[in-house]
């Protein structure tokens, strides 16, 4: 089993995050790495996304989405071929901080015979940080906006 994390502090409310995060439509504007996702955001569903991560191949998979928290917390649970072979877990999770912002936890946890093979954790460890980044940048920019 093998875990990538990313953290972000953002000065935005945890509310502000989630509505730009959870609306998939505006990705192609402002993400990098998760170019598009596609689908309803409640579990059991089937989620269509797409990255991009940097120095390498775009592709499309289509995870099950697992929990939602709704304002807090999402997660999908995606397969390669079949369960557990190349199992990723990918959890977005916001919480408040002292000051009005958010920590941005972005995690993938990666299980299956064929991780040590296809993960490429520098890949996806920049892909994580580049999102969080324009996430981050997109929050701000929006909170000054109402300020």
């Amino acid at each position: 089993m093998e875990q990538i994390e990313a953290f972000e502090e953002i000065d935005a409310s945890p509310e502000s995050v989630w509505a730009i995060l959870t609306d998939f439509e505006s990705y192609p504007e402002w993400n990098p790495f998760v170019r598009s996702i596609s689908g309803t955001l409640a579990e059991g569903e089937e989620l269509t996304v797409r990255i991009d991560p940097p120095d390498s191949r775009a592709w499309t998979f289509e995870p099950e989405v697992v929990a939602v928290d709704d304002g807090r917390r999402f997660a999908w649970l995606g397969r390669l071929l079949v369960p557990f072979a190349f199992d990723g877990y990918h959890e977005f999770r916001l919480d408040p901080t002292d000051d009005g912002g958010t920590r941005l936890l972005q995690r993938e946890t990666f299980r299956g015979a064929l991780v040590p093979l296809l993960l490429d954790e520098p890949e996806i460890e920049r892909g994580f940080a580049a999102m969080n980044r324009a996430l981050k940048e997109r929050a701000e920019s929006r909170s000054v906006e109402v300020a």
